[in-house]
């Protein structure tokens, strides 16, 4: 891959005073489950190549997924620098020294056959069935994402990773009533338990039977790890430099300032051990690091790639991430809360949210959001009693003020790394 990068760069030039390539190769083993079947398994590879020309504070961007057609690319993108606006901050990474992230890569990937992801999906089945469930859909991925990164400044650098994920929904019945419930786990490892995966599925689903409805108020809620990180993603949109530049942040010029309850410190970490967003370097070849956003609920930082650290007057954070089809944006790699302590879950008195449904529809800017409650409880001091029916709706920049953790352990849902999450009131819809 970095004879064909090598080339690339060396034909931009042509066209420009400065290039990079980015290049990601991929495999993928995917099997899929249907009902109480295994719909089909695949392995797919794939070769994606990212260029970027700059010329005159103007840039051009191009990619192609055929190796032997990076001329081409290399002319669109040249062809796009022309019809580009300059604008002054835009630029490369230069070399560096880039940490060593461990956890990250599973050797065991390169032996990896469909009948091995066959036979996870076909675990998973198996336990629904045995727990009295019925399987509804679900599936097992195994991939490795090898990424490549070259630029006229000198970076020339790759990186490996693997990951891992299980999902399975499955319904469960009884005297004429039906419920329904979804679990999934990822790792960089193969360690994932399918059986757990299954298993705590069906274990939702069951206790969920037999709901209650509940009078609408304001009570304490614990949202469980799905729950948090649905609604987290609002709340991390907020640390982006690109928002806050663009005056679409409600932390814009709060830097000093309290933006959530004392106590708790959050960080955005690529060098992570295992984390699954970790990796050496982000998407533009700049060092990952660990970056304090909040400490003690005081905001320290925003996230930062190359374009918005020179817009800013800062550093990039490593965090300008990409596919081979994108320019880099800055986003999440880890992003983590760490509490200063925790309070017991048997101690809690109010609802107990396993996942939310519409999280997406929050407004990003003000952080307002109404949800539906998916597999909701009430709890009493370690007693819970399935809910009917229930929305959840509130701010989460409010509900951060006055956030806590449980004593349960810390877990990571798709970029976000924390234990399930307690806060002392939220509005609830019966």
């Amino acid at each position: 891959m970095f004879g064909i990068g090598e080339e690339a760069v060396k034909l931009a030039l042509r066209y420009g005073e400065m290039a990079e390539v980015y290049i990601e190769r991929e495999k993928t083993l995917e099997v899929e489950i249907q009902r109480d079947l295994i719909d089909f398994g695949k392995i797919e590879s794939m070769t994606g190549i990212g260029i970027r020309i700059l010329k005159e504070g103007r840039m051009g961007f191009a990619y192609t997924s055929d190796p032997d057609g990076v001329d081409v690319a290399v002319r669109m993108a040249a062809q796009n620098l022309q019809l580009a606006d300059p604008d002054e901050n835009f630029g490369f990474s230069e070399p560096s020294t880039y940490p060593s992230v461990k956890g990250i890569h599973d050797r065991s990937f390169d032996d990896l056959e469909v009948e091995d992801s066959v036979e996870m999906a076909g675990r998973m089945i198996n336990r629904v069935l045995e727990e009295g469930c019925k399987p509804t859909s679900g599936g097992f991925t195994a991939s490795r994402i090898e990424t490549f990164i070259l630029n006229s400044e000198g970076v020339e650098e790759s990186s490996s990773s693997t990951g891992f994920s299980a999902h399975i929904s499955v319904t469960a019945g009884e005297n004429g009533m039906k419920t329904t419930a979804y679990e999934s786990d990822s790792s960089c490892k193969l360690d994932i338990n399918p059986e757990w995966v299954a298993g705590r599925a069906c274990r939702i689903a069951r206790d969920s039977m037999g709901g209650r409805s509940i009078e609408s108020g304001r009570i304490p809620a614990v949202l469980d790890y799905h729950a948090a990180a649905g609604l987290l993603g609002t709340f991390a949109g907020a640390f982006s430099a690109d928002n806050v530049q663009r005056g679409r942040s409600v932390l814009a010029d709060r830097i000093g300032s309290q933006v959530t309850g004392e106590g708790l410190s959050v960080y955005d970490d690529g060098t992570l051990e295992g984390g699954l967003g970790s990796a050496p370097f982000d998407g533009e070849g700049t060092p990952s690091q660990r970056t304090a956003l909040v400490e003690d609920g005081i905001l320290r930082g925003y996230m930062h790639n190359i374009y918005t650290a020179s817009k800013g007057r800062a550093d990039s954070t490593g965090n300008g991430l990409r596919g081979y089809m994108e320019v880099p944006a800055v986003s999440t790699t880890n992003f983590i809360l760490e509490f200063d302590s925790t309070v017991p879950l048997d101690d809690f008195r109010g609802i107990f949210v396993t996942d939310v449904l519409g999280a997406h529809t929050a407004n990003p800017i003000s952080g307002d959001f109404s949800v539906e409650a998916n597999n909701a409880f009430m709890a009493d001091s370690g007693e819970f009693t399935p809910v009917k029916k229930a929305m959840l709706s509130g701010n989460i920049f409010e509900l951060m003020m006055k956030v806590s953790s449980t004593d349960l352990e810390r877990r990571q849902v798709g970029g976000f790394v924390t234990a399930p999450l307690m806060v002392e009131d939220v509005h609830v819809t019966g």
